[in-house]
């Protein structure tokens, strides 16, 4: 097995090695770009995605190019950083090593895991295929294509036999990713589509939100998850709470022995930690997330440190939430702490290098649809914000950390237009026409396919 070391200017610099492109692993190459030490990023995608903005690109409204950006191009002036597009598989932590896909190994002095966290379907891995959840640019795509087709074949089927099943939308979630999807799909549809289609009205699409514990939003205070249900009944969406979810099938959800028909299901109901978190040998918790210290180390690896998702870290006797926030703060954290401890050990001032973590947090927004939103603000004041006031600040902050003027300019733009004008500018269907479920809610229903195609009678 081969294995690969930095490229720096002896041998005296310290290799620090980044697992992940995400928020905690540009924030943590950022800062280390400016130190004396060498780094490789490790990523198995060649970009950096801004995540917040993923639930738009799945309901049309920017394009994938909008919310990322190829991680070189985020580097190019570090000269100590090296990218390289792999995946990690294994670590030898005693060797200080870590095992990539392709067989090569790479030694580092220290270690950066922000690897993330990927969907958990509580052991029903087969539903998958059926409900797509949201977290990279190739699940943005395939829900994009699985609502834009649903309501083509609902305009062809309409023509062709004067009849076609109920539009019904499910996503099975309450959180900001439930919310976000279930208020785009209703925007999409009332707002931008409902003009297109000449024999469906695309506004009768139903769209329902399944949340298996009492309220949405649950990391929201209460008075925003009352607002954030108005705000959803104005836009038609229904939300049912209490609802578990025992069997996802193709056109149809069970809820108890309730089957509840859809064309489209999606999956916002959880998460789990990056698999790297347990191949470290490190304690986990529940979701596999690693249990760290105050200096977000495991115990017993102060070499090693685990940002983002991926870090069961706790505050104040609470459990700092895996949002983008801590990722990007933690990242930061890291590598100053790493730049401490190699200036510490190469006799220059050192001074702060026991400062622990510590998150500041500055609140929390989700955004419910067009000039809707709910936001828990706790920086520069608190406030509780909803409506048009929690939008429109969403959106300003949205723009604000989007990494990349061109991307801040492309996306202020889209969204000015498609408010303006009511016109999404990335409707494209791509790949298979096939809809997981069609033909059974055709079954279901009794809808047949035998009527001759009638162009004479539009709605109007």
């Amino acid at each position: 097995m081969a294995v690969a070391t930095t490229v720096g200017s002896g041998p005296v610099r310290k290799r620090v090695v980044i697992l992940g492109g995400g928020f905690g692993g540009i924030n943590a190459v950022t800062a280390l770009g400016k130190l004396p030490v060498d780094v490789t990023l490790v990523d198995r995608r060649n970009h950096y995605l801004f995540q917040p903005l993923l639930y738009q690109v799945a309901l049309a409204v920017l394009s994938p190019a909008d919310i990322a950006q190829p991680i070189r191009a985020l580097v190019r002036n570090h000269p100590n950083v090296d990218v390289l597009m792999d995946e990690a598989v294994g670590f030898d932590v005693a060797q200080r090593r870590v095992h990539l896909k392709t067989g090569v190994e790479l030694e580092y002095d220290y270690l950066i895991v922000a690897t993330g966290s990927t969907h958990s379907y509580f052991g029903k891995d087969e539903w998958a295929k059926l409900a797509p959840g949201l977290k990279t640019i190739e699940d943005a795509t395939e829900i994009r294509r699985r609502v834009l087709l649903a309501f083509e074949l609902a305009e062809r089927q309409m023509m062709e036999t004067g009849t076609h099943p109920a539009l019904n939308f499910v996503i099975i979630g309450g959180g900001p990713t439930g919310v976000e999807l279930a208020g785009a799909i209703s925007d999409i549809a009332r707002l931008y589509m409902v003009r297109d289609f000449r024999h469906i009205d695309p506004s009768m699409a139903k769209v329902l939100i399944l949340e298996g514990g009492p309220n949405i939003l649950a990391a929201y205070p209460l008075d925003l998850q009352q607002k954030a249900i108005e705000q959803l009944a104005e836009l038609g969406v229904m939300v049912r709470t209490g609802a578990h979810v025992s069997d996802v099938q193709p056109g149809y959800v069970m809820v108890g022995e309730e089957r509840i028909d859809t064309v489209v299901t999606l999956w916002a109901a959880g998460v789990q930690a990056s698999p790297l978190g347990k191949m470290l040998g490190a304690e986990t918790d529940k979701r596999g997330a690693v249990i760290v210290d105050g200096h977000l180390n495991p115990p017993g690896h102060p070499e090693i440190f685990i940002c983002g998702d991926l870090a069961h870290f706790e505050q104040d006797g609470k459990q700092v939430p895996g949002v983008a926030q801590p990722a990007m703060q933690m990242g930061t954290y890291a590598a100053k702490r790493i730049g401490r401890l190699v200036a510490a050990a190469s006799g220059s001032d050192g001074s702060g290098k026991n400062e622990e973590f510590r998150y500041f947090d500055k609140g929390d927004m989700a955004t419910i649809g067009r000039k809707a939103a709910v936001a828990k603000i706790e920086w520069p004041f608190k406030a509780h914000w909803s409506g048009f006031p929690a939008w429109m600040t969403w959106l300003v902050v949205h723009i604000f950390f989007l990494i990349g003027f061109r991307n801040r300019l492309a996306v202020f733009r889209q969204w000015a237009w498609t408010y303006l004008t009511f016109k999404d500018g990335a409707r494209l269907i791509t790949g298979s026409q096939e809809l997981p479920g069609w033909n059974a809610q055709e079954e279901h229903t009794g809808v047949v396919t035998t009527k001759p195609l009638d162009m004479s009678s539009p709605k109007t």
